[in-house]
């Protein structure tokens, strides 16, 4: 499903492009159960006449704010888009939800699977509730190591279940989390409260590294993912573990593991991401001023080779 990068590729395609124009109408709307709290007719009533004037984004939520302060905030779920297009241009299959802007252009949200889902908030204070109920950090405005750290304390859930709690840290989702626990070289089962500050450091750090070169390249389009003018993302070139199962790890070569937790598949190297925690701690205390310890093979090479590398060894 789209995670926090292709929500924020999206936020940002949208926002100049958007931004000042104003609702004509609010048509099509032909799956009512996407709109958990409005229907049709009070969208349109809330929406006609008004002027875009911020596009912006919380976790995995694209939010849209109107004057009046009206917003609307939407969910992809796992396969929404929300797709700019000339108001002339034919319907894509599973469009269920049309506004009008007055430059004859409308936002299309396309759903094949029908998760997704667009809440209107008729303030920004019952928009931040609604937020606030369901969501932790923004994992790439919001976190920093000593928030992490926070977040870590006495917590005993396995970290790969716990990256994916919405309400622990907002955003990350699959994918990201596999990526960003083989950049900080752990395990998806090791339990949080094992971890060492150096490894909530490397964590921290990954997250966020992760995250930003998901954004820089425009989001990850394994399926059905594309941004607002339906272009996909090219991230997905350059994954190090995620949907590589028997493949060398970009690191040490070894061959990347599938395992399920949850009912979702994480992939992840058994050499650089050890389950078992004793030599690794023993390592990390052991280095001079906190630094990280190097991976198997005594060699930390930057993110920027280490992707460089993967990307050209499967092109």
């Amino acid at each position: 499903m789209p995670e926090l990068p292709e929500v924020e590729t999206t936020a940002r395609s949208l926002r100049p492009r958007v931004v000042g124009l104003v609702v004509t109408a609010v048509v099509g709307v032909d799956w009512p159960r996407m709109l958990p709290n409005t229907t049709e007719e009070e969208l349109g009533s809330a929406l006609v006449g008004r002027r875009v004037a911020e596009v912006d984004r919380r976790g995995k939520y694209l939010l849209i704010g109107f004057d009046d302060d009206q917003w609307l905030a939407v969910h992809r779920k796992m396969s929404g888009n929300l797709l700019l297009q000339d108001a002339a241009a034919p319907l894509e299959p599973h469009t269920h939800l049309r506004v009008e802007l007055d430059d004859g252009s409308q936002l299309r949200f396309v759903d094949t699977r029908k998760f997704g889902r667009v809440y209107l908030f008729r303030s920004r204070d019952q928009l931040d509730d609604f937020l606030a109920e369901r969501l932790g950090p923004d994992s790439l405005v919001d976190l920093d190591e000593g928030i992490l750290a926070a977040k870590l304390r006495g917590r005993k859930a396995r970290l790969k279940p716990l990256l994916l709690d919405q309400a622990f840290l907002a955003g990350v989702g699959n994918l990201y989390a596999d990526e960003a626990l083989w950049e900080a070289r752990l395990h998806p089962l090791r339990s949080a409260d094992s971890l060492s500050s150096a490894e909530v450091k490397r964590l921290a750090r990954a997250i966020k590294q992760v995250l930003v070169m998901g954004i820089e390249r425009r989001g990850t389009s394994f399926s059905t993912y594309r941004d607002s003018d339906g272009s996909a993302g090219e991230n997905q070139e350059f994954l190090n573990v995620y949907g590589r199962e028997g493949q060398p790890c970009p690191r040490c070569g070894t061959p990347i593991r599938r395992i399920v937790i949850g009912q979702r598949s994480s992939y992840f190297c058994p050499r650089d991401q050890r389950e078992t925690v004793r030599r690794r701690v023993a390592s990390e205390s052991a280095s001079p001023s906190g630094m990280d310890p190097p991976p198997p093979g005594g060699m930390l090479p930057s993110a920027t080779g280490r992707v460089r590398r993967a990307a050209g060894s499967r092109r």
